[in-house]
């Protein structure tokens, strides 16, 4: 069975489509972190102590999400579905007889480089 990318003869425009996605992906991520914990406005809260340390989870009070981060991660959600479409959707798939699985994992791992 193959166990990389090398095994199959991905289209560029595969390979292309998935790196996209992963970029997408990632700056959708990136994104995620600068945004508050709750889309809509939420109190904050403190836990009581955890058992056997000090520790107390707690989260400031969220204002929510401003108009233009929301707009910003549908952008982002939007974005993600078509790109994951496109992988999942592509030609190259119905090619295959058996092993889909394997290429499929394999294309999410074509953009790394080769081990030596």
């Amino acid at each position: 069975m193959p166990k990389n990318s090398l095994a199959f003869d991905f289209p560029q425009d595969l390979l292309d489509a998935q790196a996209t996605l992963h970029e997408a992906r990632a700056g959708y991520q990136e994104y995620a972190k600068t945004l508050p914990w709750s889309a809509e406005p939420m109190p904050g809260w403190e836990s009581d102590k955890q058992l056997h340390s000090n520790y107390i989870s707690s989260k400031p009070d969220s204002p929510g999400y401003t108009e233009e981060q929301a707009a910003e991660v549908r952008r982002f959600q939007d974005e993600l579905r078509r790109l994951s479409a496109e992988v999942m959707t592509h030609p190259y798939w119905a090619t295959l007889n058996e092993n889909v699985v394997a290429a499929r994992m394999a294309l999410k791992h074509a953009h790394e480089p080769a081990e030596a």
